[in-house]
């Protein structure tokens, strides 16, 4: 891929929303980084998109390695440039809080926080640098709804809102939009499979949020989208 103008980087990217989200972005012309842990899901996506004749990069990344997130940002923006970056890459338990592990939860605040923030803090000084820049962070209706069994998750999402707000606020004189979407159920493998058998129909799909969050990002003008909070028309399971 050669350096062009928006270049997303897609964290997450081998399932579920962000996995719809690259396959979104290439189709509307966007150049597309993506990153997961799973490195043959990604060279799958790669290959389902190339016989779109369309083309993306992939760069393994474990977000919740600083130092791994480091090394992600300077070859991409080395390489290519950095329009958007899309904070998606997340893990769950369904635990109470008494049965989650500490392991469990160091694991959920460490990849669906920490994560995101690392992304942030490391592709910030080149959207400053080029007054202008993107970031997308996919949160969770959690943030608007009390959720039984998802008290770590609740926390890593509501911590990653709260974050962001106050970063909205710090780099709005740089020209980079701030944009939080709060997805509810979505049809996804980070529910189980009996759910997604069970109430697959009452949740939203992933190319459902794939195309409000391209159609997000294309928005042009003085104009945008802060919080969006998503949900199926049936409202939540």
């Amino acid at each position: 891929m050669a350096k062009k103008n928006k270049v997303v980087w897609i964290t997450g990217s081998s399932s579920g929303i962000g996995k719809a989200a690259a396959k979104e972005f290439a189709r509307t012309g966007s150049n597309v980084v993506a990153s997961a842990r799973r490195v043959k899901e990604l060279d799958r996506l790669k290959a389902e998109l190339s016989k779109e004749k369309l083309n993306i990069d992939i760069i393994p990344c474990n977000v919740a390695s600083a130092a791994n997130v480091s090394q992600v940002v300077k070859k991409i923006t080395t390489d290519y440039g950095i329009s958007c970056v899309i904070n998606n890459a997340g893990v769950t338990s369904y635990k109470t809080a008494a049965e989650n592990s500490v392991q469990e939860i160091t694991d959920i605040i460490n990849t669906n926080l920490l994560g995101a923030v690392y992304c942030i803090k490391y592709v910030l000084p080149y959207m400053i640098r080029q007054e202008e820049g993107t970031i997308i962070n996919v949160l969770s209706t959690a943030v608007k709804k009390i959720f039984t069994e998802s008290s770590a998750y609740t926390a890593s999402k509501t911590g990653l809102l709260g974050y962001t707000n106050v970063l909205r606020e710090e780099v709005r004189k740089y020209n980079i939009r701030v944009i939080n979407l709060i997805p509810g159920p979505t049809d996804t493998p980070m529910w189980s499979s009996s759910v997604r058998k069970e109430k697959s129909e009452k949740m939203m799909s992933s190319e459902d949020i794939a195309r409000i969050m391209v159609w997000n990002f294309l928005q042009k003008g003085n104009a945008v989208n802060e919080e969006v909070v998503i949900k199926p028309i049936s409202g939540d399971l």
